[in-house]
């Protein structure tokens, strides 16, 4: 094409894949060919417990050769919090101190030249899902696993929180409502929930209060953004924030209505379990996040992948770019000559309708190419 033009995938069937791996060495769980649930664990592994370096020596007032022979744990010990590791030698016998564990672990090293211990927390343990319900198509000794599955796809432009999920819900009745935090109610604990044209830090609060699963809408403010994390994004790379529930922004920044597509998609899927990603990045290795709602009934396992998608006179596209950002459209037209825009660069361009019927020319790196 000859320029870059992101792809947006909203889609009610495709075959997806899914990489689920370790962040370092463990176990996997499952065999190539298993059938497995969203909840099944599919690998695990343990993370090393942080540690503590204690100059034990000072603190007990003895010399550091001293010290090996005054602990009461040796290397390699388990030691619970507060247990005594040691006691001073006091005044002729008398008054010893005794010296507390700060942590729960083990006694990892001591040394005998800077009377240093190092103290190492319990491991943590990492339990890798599914995410999806599906088969399991490859599996990565060690790592982790790909997990086949059919069903609907749906990726927005940016969001905030980790994996989770739950049934989908509409708290709104068309796709540009705007919606206050009073929508949010106790009974859309566990959901998904579809707020409509905007989420804002208010409803995000009520929504972990209420501990709902996800909230989607169209848009967010970055004021509100700002104000859910305490400090500016920059970079968006998001999916690790602990709100108490995860966000899925379809369209943009602001007041933006869902796009009627992804709406209709909603709400034919309502009820239905949805797995949801809030984590983004938009620079190399793109992820968006997502929401899926697998559909395993008939011969999905032998469907065909969805074709990549490719910038094509009659495709629809988002226009990512102001004045017009989070309007969509269609290409009318692909001018083979690069055109000089008003910036004074020379690139490659795009003839676009927008469904209000405007036409205009505009860069391809403008446009994002949606699926559906």
């Amino acid at each position: 094409m000859g320029a870059y033009t992101p792809g947006l995938k909203v889609t009610p069937g495709a075959l997806l894949h899914f990489s689920r791996r370790l962040p370092l060495a463990g176990q996997v769980e499952a065999k190539k060919g298993d059938r497995v649930k969203w909840d099944q664990v599919v690998a695990r592994t343990l993370l090393p417990g942080r540690v503590e370096m204690v100059n034990l020596a000072s603190k007990l007032g003895v010399g550091a050769a001293e010290l090996p022979d005054i602990l009461l744990k040796k290397e390699g010990d388990k030691i619970e919090k507060d247990e005594i590791l040691a006691y001073s030698k006091g005044f002729f016998g008398f008054f010893k101190s005794p010296y507390k564990s700060p942590i729960t672990g083990t006694l990892e090293s001591v040394s005998k030249t800077t009377g240093q211990v190092i103290l190492r927390r319990e491991p943590q343990p990492i339990d890798i899902k599914a995410y999806v319900d599906g088969v399991v198509e490859e599996v990565e000794p060690n790592q982790g696993v790909v997990v086949k599955t059919f069903g609907s796809l749906i990726q927005g432009i940016f969001g905030l929180g980790s994996e989770t999920g739950g049934p989908i819900c509409l708290a709104c009745q068309k796709p540009d409502d705007t919606l206050s935090a009073g929508a949010i109610l106790p009974e859309h604990k566990g959901k998904v929930l579809v707020v409509g044209r905007l989420v804002t830090a208010e409803m995000v609060r009520k929504a972990a209060q209420y501990q709902v699963s996800a909230l989607v809408a169209g848009g967010i403010d970055d004021s509100d953004v700002r104000e859910l994390l305490g400090y500016d994004l920059g970079v968006a790379i998001t999916g690790n924030e602990k709100l108490g529930v995860t966000v899925v922004v379809t369209e943009g920044f602001g007041p933006l209505g869902i796009a009627q597509k992804t709406f209709e998609l909603l709400k034919a899927r309502v009820g239905k379990r949805a797995s949801v990603s809030g984590a983004t990045q938009i620079r190399a290795g793109v992820i968006r996040p997502e929401i899926i709602v697998t559909d395993l009934d008939g011969d999905w396992e032998n469907a065909q992948d969805a074709p990549e998608l490719e910038l094509a006179i009659g495709c629809a596209v988002r226009l990512i770019r102001e004045p017009h950002f989070g309007q969509l459209g269609k290409v009318t037209g692909l001018p083979v000559q690069p055109e000089v825009i008003p910036s004074g660069a020379k690139v490659r361009v795009a003839e676009i309708e927008l469904d209000s019927g405007e036409k205009f020319t505009l860069p391809r790196a403008n446009l994002e190419l949606i699926e559906g």
